[in-house]
């Protein structure tokens, strides 16, 4: 008798641990997003990067009658008969977006490799090396600007691979296979938007091919990744092999001409340090006289000075000059001293709200970064708005290059300026030093573009977006890293910078 309680005991045991003796596992996920739109027009819409949405052909796909797609479906029949409960966990988590989980990766991987070199026994900081990724110091240092870069990049792939299946999606009209055969079973909603090319396998292979060039030491992890997501959409019934395969074609094509543009932008130039004795001469005849210097031993060098240089997305060269912060106020005036005086009042009596709200604001070493911030700020109010596939990536897209204009144009200034810390005169932080000048501020010029951008899309918040860049931005005063100045003209400087975006954004043909 005890034998037989205790087979009845472990069968129960093994049944909730694995969940083999019910239903559950081919049962739909309740809880699974629901775009609110299809954006059935998305084939129209302008491209970054493609000069069309057909610049990628794939080829017609096989009529649902035809043998080779019946064959497809019988196949992905077994294959959804044999899901375990790890593949509905999978289902689950990239059941999201494939959008929203690619830039949630990419952030994770961002705030990974946000480690700043450490200085070797000569008293030299060794530059990371592309080629060998995973040596000491690790590749990449995921600096702000390098953040701004690889989301950037990663979101105008997105969005250009989904404008071009959003076309072909229409045009060979390819229903879903649940719509063509009743006996498939499917754990995810099933909507009127065509299957070929699968949008996920086309995020997916367009998010790795960027994010194997951005961080080259992690390619086991992102394969799995790739993989995985490819797959969630057959063990869920919501694609046959070919809607995969020509999605992934698609993807990584896109993603391959999308890198071939990242290579010519000018980021290989971007720590010349030879550079900075004549950015130094510059600002010294503009009338600085003390130029920024590293505060740390031993002395670091500045944190890529050319990255000004860099292409821009949404304005040319002439205009990042025209738009550039004018000069801000030199050592021997009432107005720089007034700074210091305010910093020096928050130093003896700083409350626990300023704190609290540098800290929060801190987005230093092994965070995302302020650029991560925003692009999660980003993804996650168009996931609240249930946004299609595709408007989730050109949300993305737009805040994206905005982000990376306003780390291009910030720097530019910095450099051009080459203003002192607070720090060199005395003062001290406790939320992190920067490597570079001070005006203006990135955490005001990112924040501010961002907001802005933000604020368009989603009219309805923009008086709470424009609140998180001012106190992003007052938090680089309360945390004693920036004078009112670098914040002040950092938040003017993003929102001509997010105008641009909004200037691209409403000539895409969105209809927003």
């Amino acid at each position: 008798m005890k034998n037989i309680l205790k087979s009845i005991v472990g069968c129960i045991a093994f049944c909730i641990a694995f969940s083999s003796c019910d239903k559950t596992v081919d049962e739909p996920i309740t809880d699974a997003y629901i775009p609110a739109s299809l954006d059935l027009g998305a084939g129209s819409w302008k491209t970054y990067i493609l000069s069309s949405p057909t610049e990628v052909p794939i080829a017609e796909p096989k009529t649902a009658s035809s043998a080779e797609y019946l064959a497809e479906i019988a196949a992905l029949k077994t294959t959804i008969s044999t899901i375990t409960p790890e593949n509905k966990k999978a289902i689950k988590y990239w059941g999201a977006g494939a959008t929203y989980r690619w830039n949630e990766i990419a952030r994770e991987l961002s705030a990974k490799y946000n480690q700043p070199p450490a200085s070797n026994s000569e008293g030299k900081y060794p530059v990371p090396d592309a080629a060998n990724p995973l040596a000491d110091p690790r590749f990449p240092f995921a600096n702000p600007p390098y953040v701004s870069r690889a989301l950037a990049y990663l979101s105008v792939a997105q969005y250009d691979a989904l404008v071009s299946a959003w076309n072909y999606k229409t045009k060979y009209n390819r229903k879903a296979p649940s719509k063509n055969d009743a006996a498939v079973s499917v754990l995810l909603p099933v909507s009127d938007l065509p299957s070929y090319p699968s949008e996920d396998a086309v995020v997916a292979a367009a998010s790795y091919t960027i994010l194997v060039a951005m961080f080259p030491g992690e390619v086991p992890y992102l394969d799995g990744k790739l993989a995985e997501a490819k797959n969630t959409r057959l063990w869920a019934g919501m694609n046959v092999p070919s809607d995969i395969s020509a999605g992934d074609a698609l993807g990584k094509a896109v993603g391959a001409k999308v890198m071939a543009k990242a290579k010519t932008d000018g980021m290989a130039a971007s720590n010349n340090q030879a550079l900075t004795a004549g950015m130094i001469e510059n600002a010294k005849k503009l009338g600085i006289k003390t130029p920024w210097a590293s505060q740390e031993t031993p002395a670091r060098p500045p944190m890529l000075p050319n990255f000004g240089s860099v292409s821009t997305w949404n304005f040319d060269k002439a205009a990042m000059i025209k738009i550039r912060p004018s000069i801000p106020y030199l050592e021997d005036t009432k107005e720089f001293q007034d700074d210091i005086a305010e910093l020096n009042k928050i130093n003896k009596n700083q409350t626990r709200e300023q704190s609290r709200i540098a800290n929060f604001w801190a987005d230093g070493p092994g965070s995302y970064t302020p650029p991560g911030h925003w692009h999660r700020t980003a993804a996650n109010a168009a996931f609240d708005a249930k946004f299609s596939e595709v408007r989730m990536a050109r949300t993305l897209a737009l805040v994206g290059t905005a982000l990376m204009d306003a780390g291009i144009a910030c720097w530019d200034t910095k450099y051009y300026y080459y203003t002192p810390r607070p720090q060199q005169f005395g003062l001290k932080t406790s939320v992190g030093l920067p490597n570079f000048p001070s005006y203006t501020s990135g955490h005001s010029t990112f924040s501010s573009a961002a907001a802005t951008v933000l604020g368009s899309i989603f009219p309805s918040k923009s008086a709470e977006f424009d609140a998180q860049a001012l106190e992003a931005s007052n938090s680089r005063v309360f945390g004693l890293i920036h004078y009112r100045i670098d914040c002040e003209m950092g938040l003017a400087h993003g929102k001509k910078i997010g105008d641009f975006a909004i200037a691209r954004g409403k000539a895409d043909g969105s209809g927003l």
